[in-house]
């Protein structure tokens, strides 16, 4: 899935393609998977003939703004954007390829929103304010805002008694961060994913709050003019611990170890992070701090 250093990245290179002293005109807006839209009013033809205006970031929603029309969209767990920079003429006809929704401009260029597998979360709003987007208006701080403070960070943590690793995760509190950069950084914190937010004294918030914000500024810089397509393998192989099960911990040598949950996985060093001390199951103990 991609999250705040990807997103960022392809709003960045969006930006360097749509936008200048003449914009991109949007010339087509082509539907082959209904399910992906989630809105009806304004059409997605409301874009049509519209130059884009600014391309923006809510966490991990990217928003493509033509004069007050907003395309925001969200990829999910297997979406993914594939620019093109001349799209082929002839339509996308529904249910013949992964491509759930294209764009066209005015120089022949667009892109493709596409899903792959059988489960399928890519969603896509059309509006005119993103705040009408739910899950945008209900999105927690960005956590690369200046505002982001180290009193804000303690703040949000002192709320409830949670685990951290979820606490990374929910949009609602933090935005942007996801499976992957939640293990990061809380390798580079030296913190067992599932410590209690209750346990975690100042100096230790503190530094949990210098890994996030380095883990993601570094990732997006890594990731800053690279091509869409090139994005996804710069994430993997810019991982220390996350999707590395079984490799060496890149700080101590030691294995690099999973815990396994129905639909997801997260990766850990023993050493760096819970005392040598493995983690259990969740699905078959109770969590070791």
């Amino acid at each position: 899935m991609p999250e705040l250093p990807e997103v960022q990245a392809l709003v960045d290179f969006l930006s360097s393609r749509l936008l200048g002293e003449e914009p991109r005109v949007v010339t087509g807006v082509e539907l082959a998977s209904i399910a992906v839209l989630k809105t009806y009013a304004p059409p997605p033809d409301a874009l049509v003939g519209l130059p884009v205006t600014s391309v923006w970031r809510h966490g991990k929603f990217l928003d493509l703004e033509c004069e007050g029309v907003h395309l925001v969209f969200h990829l999910a767990r297997a979406g993914w954007l594939r620019w093109s920079e001349a799209l082929p003429e002839k339509p996308i006809r529904p249910g013949r390829s992964p491509i759930a929704l294209r764009v066209r401009f005015d120089d022949s260029s667009g892109f493709d929103l596409t899903e792959a597998g059988t489960k399928k979360s890519l969603a896509v709003y059309v509006v005119e304010d993103p705040q009408a987007v739910p899950r945008v208006a209900s999105l927690g701080p960005d956590p690369l805002a200046d505002e982001f403070t180290l009193e804000v960070f303690t703040a949000l943590l002192r709320r409830k008694r949670a685990q951290i690793k979820g606490v990374l995760r929910d949009q609602g509190v933090i935005a942007g961060i996801g499976n992957a950069y939640s293990d990061e950084i809380l390798h580079v914190a030296r913190l067992s994913p599932f410590a209690l937010t209750t346990s975690l004294d100042d100096a230790t918030i503190a530094r949990l709050y210098d890994a996030m914000r380095e883990t993601l500024s570094g990732a997006v810089a890594a990731a800053k003019d690279r091509p869409a397509a090139e994005l996804k393998d710069a994430k993997r192989a810019g991982m220390r611990v996350h999707g590395r099960t079984g490799e060496s911990c890149p700080v101590c040598g030691d294995v690099v170890r999973e815990v396994s949950f129905a639909d997801s996985s997260l990766q850990y060093c023993a050493t760096c992070q819970t005392g040598g001390h493995p983690l259990a199951d969740r699905r078959m103990s109770r969590l070791l701090k």
